[in-house]
C-alpha cells in the first residue's frame, strides 16, 4: 500500500519479483501525486515499514492517502507543540513489527489512521501486537482512526463524511496528548 511515488515504483518492483502472491493496492486519491521516482533500478523490501517523520510525543501509523493527512497532522501539531512520529507501514502482511514497537516504546502513545472500517481492521491487529508487546510503554490508550464503518459512497461530499479527515487525526492525538 504506497503512499508516495518512490514507493509504488520500488514496491511494485519488489511484488514483481516476490515468489509469492502479492495483490498492491493503489489508492486512487494519490493518482497524480508527483514526487522523486529515480529511473534507475531500485526496489522496496516488503514488509520493511517506513519512519516519514521523526517526532517524540506520539507515534501514528498508518498507509497510502491516510499517510499523507498523517504527515499533515503532524506539521500542524508540531505548531502547536506536539511531535509526531509518522510511520508508514508500507505492506500489510508481512508487517514490520519492529519498527512500530520500537516507535512506540519511543513516544509511549499510539493512533492509528485507516481507512478502512474500525472493527477488524489492520488498525485492530497493529493495537493488539502492540498490547502483546509493547503494553508497559503505553501511558494512553491507543486511538484508532477510521472509516465510520459504511460503505464508501460515491459522492465526494458523501465521501468525506465517511472517511477519517485530518481533524479526525489531530484530535485524537490531543486526546491522548
Amino acid at each position: 500500500m504506497p503512499s508516495t511515488p518512490y514507493d509504488a515504483k520500488g514496491l511494485m518492483k519488489s511484488a514483481i519479483r516476490d515468489n509469492n502472491p502479492v495483490i498492491l493496492f493503489e489508492h486512487k486519491r494519490l493518482r497524480g501525486t508527483r514526487g522523486p521516482v529515480p529511473e534507475e533500478e531500485y526496489t522496496v523490501p516488503l514488509g520493511k515499514a517506513d519512519v516519514k517523520r521523526e517526532g517524540d510525543d506520539v507515534t501514528i501509523v498508518a498507509t497510502a492517502h491516510m499517510l499523507q493527512l498523517s504527515l499533515e497532522a503532524g506539521k500542524k501539531l508540531l505548531e502547536e507543540g506536539i511531535s509526531c512520529e509518522v510511520v508508514d507501514i508500507r505492506t500489510l502482511l508481512p508487517l514490520d513489527e519492529d519498527t512500530i514497537i520500537s516507535s512506540v516504546k519511543k513516544t509511549s502513545r499510539l493512533v492509528i489512521v485507516q481507512e478502512s472500517p474500525k472493527a477488524y481492521g489492520y488498525g485492530a491487529e497493529i493495537a493488539a501486537i502492540v498490547a502483546e508487546n509493547a503494553l508497559e510503554y503505553l501511558d494512553a490508550p491507543v486511538k484508532r482512526v477510521a472509516n465510520l464503518g459504511t460503505p464508501v459512497p460515491a459522492t465526494t461530499i458523501l465521501e468525506r463524511a465517511v472517511m477519517p479527515g485530518l481533524d479526525d487525526i489531530i484530535k485524537s492525538v490531543k486526546e491522548i496528548t
